[in-house]
């Protein structure tokens, strides 16, 4: 049974805490309803349990409606996948000549095949802005035979993705709504590198717009589940998972993440790029997701906006000296004879 229902039933009656149930478990063998009742409530008597988060109604209304979007999201993702299958089973090689079968610039094509076109130069001529550029490329890709099924499942496939749309955008105007209060917040985690509007208001229907719910940015790291692991033993220190957090969260956390893998001379991109070297890039994600939601925490938390360290900040970390020695034994090994002159 899940506990929203009883939450929303006893809201604004009394004061509720919702608790983590592994840090209240009892004993094995000891367990029924009434036994765990009365357990909780001796803990709540003397002060032994400790409240988790749990967001207020109009963060709770918001963080339903992004969710909701991004789900819908991706559904249109898959069904745009689809479509691509289902033009290559044809013999429709439409995506690799345009970046998306469906933009402004393709989606006439697709209409046409439904409505029975077939000739590849009436196809090609059909091509809007920059893709009119490719039309010989469009004519030999467009050399396909789509059948009435093919027609029937991609007139299906194309509805299905304009009502996706229209949900998308539905959903986009109200989330604009609920987030007018806190249209300052959006622009200041806006100036974070590899966040956008969208991610910032996903970011801030998880977490809320009040850090003092979290006494620090580890805290908030720790409830999310986007921090390093810690699991070490007589000496020896294995590999500690991140464990189950807010997926949510860390979804939208880890694309913003890749966002800022791919930004030009930022920290952000630069702490991914050093990590990727030696431990990959999928825990480099992990690890540039987790500075992002420190960022967030701190940027919430004073109302600053961001300050980026530039992409040299590692290298500007080392000192002079040092940086140099590692740079002539770099040269050194690769049969260099290095000779050191004072700059004029």
């Amino acid at each position: 049974m899940s506990w929203k229902p009883v939450w929303y039933a006893l809201e604004g009656c009394f004061e509720l805490m919702l608790v983590n149930p592994r840090h209240v478990k009892r004993v094995p063998g000891r367990k029924t309803d009434v036994t765990d009742a009365a357990w909780l409530a001796e803990l709540a008597e003397r002060g032994l349990l400790s409240s988790s988060f749990a967001p207020p109604p109009e963060i709770r209304q918001l963080r339903d409606l992004t969710r909701l979007r991004t789900r819908l999201v991706q559904q249109r993702a898959a069904e745009v996948q689809r479509v691509d299958k289902l033009l290559e089973e044809g013999g429709i090689k439409l995506g690799s000549v345009a970046s998306s079968a469906l933009g402004v610039s393709g989606r006439a094509m697709p209409e046409a095949l439904i409505a029975g076109e077939s000739y590849p130069d009436r196809l090609a001529e059909l091509a809007k802005g920059r893709l009119r550029a490719k039309r010989d490329e469009l004519r030999l890709a467009l050399q396909g035979r789509l059948g009435e099924r093919h027609r029937v499942m991609l007139r299906v496939q194309l509805d299905h993705i304009d009502h996706l749309d229209a949900a998308i955008c539905a959903l986009d105007d109200r989330v604009d709504e609920i987030m007018a209060p806190f249209a300052i917040l959006v622009d200041l985690l806006d100036t974070i590198t590899g966040i956008g509007k969208r991610a910032a208001e996903a970011i801030i229907a998880e977490i809320g717009v009040s850090m003092e719910v979290f006494a620090t940015a580890a805290h908030l790291a720790s409830w999310a589940k986007i921090c390093p692991g810690n699991n070490e033993s007589a000496g020896k220190r294995r590999r500690g998972g991140t464990g189950q957090g807010n997926p949510w969260l860390r979804s939208v956390l880890v694309c913003c993440a890749w966002s800022a893998a791919r930004s030009k001379d930022s920290y952000l991109s630069a702490q991914f790029w050093r990590i990727a070297r030696r431990q990959g890039k999928r825990r480099a994600a992990v690890a540039v997701a987790h500075s992002l939601l420190v960022i967030v925490y701190h940027v919430l938390s004073s109302g600053q906006p961001y300050q980026d360290l530039g992409g040299d900040y590692f290298v500007r970390r080392v000192a002079p000296q040092a940086r140099t020695r590692q740079l002539v034994a770099q040269l050194e090994q690769l049969g260099h004879k290095v000779i050191l002159a004072p700059a004029a």
